[in-house]
């Protein structure tokens, strides 16, 4: 008997104690799913960085720790983890990113803000151009950067991505190192954020970086609220940026009196931009327990020096 301890919290216990029993039957596999294993018998662990297990001392005979988010960062921070630890790469996620990512590249390039917000009586006859003349700039190549670079770049966008390693992306210029991120962030006329929030990443878009991009420039941040610093971007903004869409901040949710919900060129979305899709994500698990008890290597490790 296969013994999974389910550990990410009893809201996420509700959406996942039917889909996932059925996708661990798919898999052919016997398991004892539940919330409440003695540490010392469990074969594997489903959590979320905010879960109910926060030291994995205990657990000396778990073969994998398996978090149902894409982000690591909480769980790459803590000693006790040492198991291997794999990420979420669910086809839910990434399709629901790459909606919303396409949806607000869409949004920004039509201008559709100036129709949907200005019905004043006054007939704006702008002719947008069309995506061929809109460089749009994917920074973070992982599984969801690279969908959405691709979409963007089978729309008729020319994408330009950057990752700290090189990559090949049909249809994408792909930059990497520090000075491919310049080059990137100089040519953008529309940047979008989906690099992991890395101690290397954090504040990757500070001021001298903001200072590179073109007056006008779009920002659209759904990867990690960090990313950005918050005050440099309110001064781009109000220097030469032409809009910023967030969905994710330094702290969740945005307060109330933080400046970004007055500011005219900022667009706040409260963390839509995608999730884990328990239907979807229950596959990925089953697959990895599967993989576990086949002796086949993990899909989705964390690699700890990288953070990610």
């Amino acid at each position: 008997m296969i013994r999974v301890l389910f550990a990410a919290g009893a809201k996420c216990w509700s959406e996942y104690e039917l889909v996932l029993p059925e996708a661990l039957e798919a898999k052919g596999l016997t398991v004892d799913l539940s919330r409440d294993h003695a540490p010392g018998t469990v074969d594997y662990i489903v959590t979320a960085p905010n879960g109910d297990v926060q030291d994995y001392r205990p657990y000396r005979c778990c073969k994998l720790v398996q978090n149902i988010w894409a982000g690591v960062e909480n769980l790459t921070d803590n000693p006790t983890l040492t198991q291997p630890l794999a990420r979420m790469v669910d086809p839910g996620l990434t399709r629901g990113m790459v909606e919303w990512v396409t949806g607000h590249v869409l949004r920004h390039h039509l201008g559709m803000d100036r129709h949907i917000l200005g019905q004043d009586g006054i007939w704006r006859s702008e002719i947008p151009p069309l995506a061929a003349d809109r460089p749009v700039t994917v920074l973070g190549l992982g599984a969801l950067g690279s969908a959405c670079a691709t979409t963007l770049s089978d729309l008729g966008f020319p994408v330009r991505g950057w990752a700290r390693r090189d990559k090949e992306i049909p249809g994408v210029e792909v930059f990497s190192g520090h000075d491919g991120l310049d080059a990137v962030l100089r040519d953008a006329q529309i940047v979008v954020l989906l690099v992991p929030l890395t101690a290397l990443t954090r504040h990757l878009l500070n001021a001298e970086r903001l200072a590179l991009l073109k007056r006008n420039t779009i920002i659209l941040n759904p990867g990690r609220g960090p990313l950005i610093d918050d005050g440099a971007l309110i001064a781009a903004l109000d220097s030469h940026l032409g809009h910023a869409t967030l969905d994710v901040f330094e702290t969740e949710p945005l307060p109330a009196d933080h400046p970004f919900w007055a500011h005219p060129k900022v667009t706040v979305t409260p963390h839509i931009a995608s999730a884990t899709r328990p239907a979807t994500a229950a596959t990925v698990i089953a697959e990895n327990i599967r993989r576990g008890e086949a002796g086949q290597p993990f899909q989705h490790l964390v690699d700890r020096e990288r953070g990610y």
